[in-house]
């Protein structure tokens, strides 16, 4: 369901909406008062009082806003109670100062432990010690929290310069053809003692998916597993989406580059995007695909995959809903020109190899 705000950045239209819903509905609160207002008139005071507990001043007070509205049970509604002057909270300016210095000093320190730190000052200032909570009301009434970002420091101490690098996202409601958008992710898997990490690769659109268990998710590891991927495809893809994992850096894009292949990421903190991104390979981590994958990792811990694994039960055989109940392989000879040659090129050669 969509909530869509039509009054945003119009001033005063809630407000006024507000209103309107007075004219248009009785609040609850009006509608108990309003039976209150009748079970005095027919009971009197002594009666209602017992009944609920209401003082005689409010009763009249109630009568009297009715009657002014002409007998209208909107008029005992709740109204906004809140002070119109407010006591605005005051501290020493030479407190504040000493708790940014600090604040500075120590990047983002905590209110308690400036409390401790402000105890030698505030004794040799003749000021009283604030309390934690005060400190922390304190921070929080500052327009910019007191907050620092602590700057890195290299080998020889000196301040690091903030180097901020623009990814390439996924463009959004983007639509790719077979074999033209290759997803990859990790996970970890244990398995008699051992530490693995599975990275995957799927086409969001075929389906057409593979994987290789690694003893690191060193980038040269990753690398080396989507040069082997490389290889299985009937065609090169033009894209790559990733995460934004170390493991898919240094080599891994040096590759990417070396091949000519685009690299998009995924937005942060959205496993779930639209179609052909993360969520793709994500689903497509059946517990049979899984378990066949864990099956064939390497039993030695100095050792790697050397082949893909998992290609026969998800891209050979397995069906996909999405693909109408079809492999990922089937439907590409059937909707791919490219691997329609490909794949009867290579059937004619083993048939003409055969009668030779």
């Amino acid at each position: 369901m969509q909530i869509h705000h039509v009054g945003y950045r119009n001033r005063g239209f809630y407000r006024v909406a507000a209103l309107g819903q007075l004219w248009d509905m009785t609040p609850k609160d009006a509608q108990r008062r309003f039976e209150i207002l009748r079970f005095f008139n027919k009971h009197g005071l002594a009666a209602t009082r017992d009944a609920f507990g209401v003082s005689r001043r409010t009763l009249y007070r109630w009568k009297a806003a009715l009657k002014a509205q002409g007998g209208n049970p909107a008029a005992l509604a709740a109204q906004y109670c809140a002070p119109r002057k407010r006591r605005v909270p005051k501290a020493d300016p030479r407190l504040v100062s000493e708790i940014r210095r600090l604040r500075t000093l120590h990047p983002n320190l905590g209110k308690a432990k400036l409390h401790v730190l402000l105890e030698p000052w505030c004794a040799q200032h003749g000021m009283a010690l604030p309390s934690v909570s005060t400190i922390g009301r304190i921070i929080a009434r500052a327009p910019d929290k007191m907050r620092h970002a602590p700057s890195r420091i290299d080998s020889r101490g000196r301040a690091k310069p903030l180097r901020r690098h623009s990814k390439p996202r996924k463009p959004k409601q983007v639509k790719a053809q077979a074999l033209e958008v290759l997803a990859c992710s990790t996970r970890e898997r244990i398995r008699d003692g051992m530490r693995r990490y599975i990275v995957s690769f799927i086409d969001p659109v075929s389906h057409f998916a593979f994987a290789v268990g690694l003893p690191s998710k060193h980038a040269r590891y990753t690398a080396r597993a989507l040069e082997q991927g490389l290889s299985l495809l009937p065609q090169r893809p033009t894209t790559v989406l990733s995460d934004n994992g170390s493991e898919f850096e240094a080599d891994f894009a040096r590759l990417l580059k070396e091949r000519g292949i685009q690299r998009w990421y995924t937005y942060p903190k959205t496993p779930r995007m639209n179609c052909q991104t993360r969520a793709s390979i994500e689903r497509s981590r059946s517990p049979s695909w899984m378990t066949t994958t864990i099956c064939s990792l390497p039993t030695s811990p100095s050792s790697t995959a050397s082949s893909p694994t998992g290609s026969s039960s998800t891209t050979l055989k397995r069906p996909h809903h999405t693909l109408g109940q079809r492999s990922p392989l089937s439907f590409l000879l059937q909707h791919q020109p490219e691997c329609q040659r490909y794949w009867t090129h290579t059937a004619l050669d083993i048939v003409n190899d055969s009668h030779v």
